[in-house]
């Protein structure tokens, strides 16, 4: 849920700054963005040095940076507006009285009261502290803003009392929040099984029959049901694109027989099932065990029909949310369709080689919509990134209807 995220990270001065440092790690694995702010006191327990290092960015303090020529500042708006959200941990109870008046006295406060996305805090004090009237204020106040608690555990506390008002730990910080991200969106709760790539049909050791296809719509497909709050297993034939996403099951396979047990093997667990593999309709009847020797003779290969995983999946399906995609050169609508009703399909998207910018290999792509009502929905030439959205815009549309 956290991947491609700006996330800027405010640390104020409480000991449990120093488990930033693991925080910091543990987002930037994640895929997120992060920027840090601390404020004046948080560098007495956590180096600037190494958050930055960590970071990749320059970790700010003070409004105004100054080098050897010249005074700039850091423009707490433009940091506000670049966050896709907001952690503020630990969050002493200064800083959440002052956030919680809006009072504004640093660049983090600043930068809080300018941003518009979801702001996160993990509170980190001593027991009395924590449960002191005021500090209950604090909570109830940022509650109305819309802020959101990452609520302290029990433990052992800097001051040697144990009790409640210990900061989350950093991974519980990361689960916190990717559950609550994912809660709130459209697939939240769907497991969905996405095919992608070609299929390679052995010939012999070396050679095989295969196709141009990059896997590239697939994994695009899968990185948006993902971001959209779902679980994803994509089964990808031989593909260079690379996924980093926890939500993403990634199982590869090679030939069509491989990606049919794989399909299988998760189907009926799924709620929607989009197969956007382009898998070879045929392979060879025998397999050599060594490369076949050049020869001044032709060659010619005998090849059976692979087994229809679109197909078999149709004949399967209870409740599930069956998409198929058809890639035509001649009367595309009639033969996509046709397809449609055959397969037992809920939708197909229809894609032809007619169309430039269109199919395999290509960055981009343009679409058409069926679903079985036989609704058509055409879309403009647009990157792979942005028909993924529109396919599952499409989908979610159906499902929740």
């Amino acid at each position: 849920m956290l991947s491609g995220k700006n996330i800027l990270l405010g640390i104020t001065g409480g000991i449990a700054a120093y488990k930033t440092t693991f925080l910091v790690r543990l987002l930037i694995k994640a895929g997120a963005q992060v920027k840090i702010v601390l404020t004046e006191s948080a560098s007495s327990f956590v180096s600037p040095l190494t958050l930055a290092t960590l970071s990749k960015n320059p970790v700010l303090t003070n409004f105004a940076k100054e080098d050897d020529h010249s005074i700039d500042w850091n423009n707490h708006v433009e940091l506000g507006l670049w966050a896709d959200l907001i952690i503020i941990a630990p969050a002493t109870a200064n800083t959440l009285s002052k956030m919680a008046n809006g009072n504004c006295d640093n660049l983090l406060l600043a930068s809080y009261l300018s941003a518009k996305c979801p702001v996160y805090y993990a509170p980190a004090m001593d027991l009395d502290m924590y449960k002191h009237p005021s500090t209950k204020h604090s909570f109830e106040r940022l509650e109305s803003f819309g802020n959101i608690m990452i609520p302290a555990t029990a433990g052992e506390l800097a001051s040697g009392l144990h009790g409640e008002g210990r900061m989350a730990e950093p991974e519980d910080i990361v689960t916190f929040i990717s559950i609550h991200l994912a809660s709130g969106l459209p697939l939240s709760g769907k497991k969905v099984l996405i095919t992608a790539g070609p299929t390679y049909e052995a010939i012999d050791p070396v050679r095989f029959i295969g196709n141009h296809s990059s896997g590239k719509m697939g994994y695009e497909l899968a990185k948006t049901a993902a971001g959209l709050g779902a679980e994803v297993v994509l089964v990808s034939g031989p593909s260079n694109q690379s996924l980093s996403n926890s939500r993403i099951n990634l199982i590869k396979v090679v030939s069509a027989n491989e990606m049919y047990d794989a399909a299988h093997q998760y189907f009926n667990e799924v709620d929607v099932a989009i197969a956007a593999a382009a898998v070879a309709d045929y392979r060879p009847k025998t397999v050599a065990n060594q490369k076949i020797k050049k020869s001044e003779d032709d060659l010619s290969i005998e090849l059976i029909k692979n087994k229809d995983i679109l197909f078999s999946l149709g004949e399967l399906k209870i409740n599930q949310f069956l998409v198929g995609f058809a890639l035509e050169t001649e009367n595309e609508l009639e033969n996509a369709q046709k397809k449609l009703k055959k397969k037992n399909l809920d939708a197909i998207v229809l894609n032809s080689l007619n169309d430039d910018g269109a199919g395999f290999g290509k960055p981009t792509n343009k679409i058409t919509f069926i679903d079985k009502n036989l609704t058509i929905k055409a879309f403009e030439l647009k990157t792979k990134a942005e028909v993924a959205a529109d396919i599952w815009g499409e989908i979610v549309n159906r499902i929740h209807a």
